[in-house]
């Protein structure tokens, strides 16, 4: 799951998260947009506000997901 698919699960703004972990806003939306570079201990914090593993958190660019999934969702369609 993305940074930003995590926040807007719980339904929270990028400012009250950012608060919470004494950033600014525009920090963590880079983070939110490309998670490749982001600190360990930034990390660390999101999991831990968000109550989950760090291991369940995609680490790299949105779009690279994004583009991830529909690849195995092609692949997945052929097998039928």
């Amino acid at each position: 799951m993305t940074l930003r698919a995590l926040r807007v699960n719980y339904s929270l703004s990028l400012e009250e998260v950012a608060d919470c972990l004494e950033i600014h806003p525009n920090i963590l939306l880079k983070y939110e947009e490309d998670s490749s570079d982001i600190p360990i201990h930034l990390a660390n914090d999101l999991a831990a506000y968000y109550g989950v593993s760090l291991d369940s958190i995609f680490l790299g660019k949105a779009t690279d997901l994004k583009q991830k999934f529909k690849e195995y969702k092609r692949k997945d369609s052929c097998k039928d």
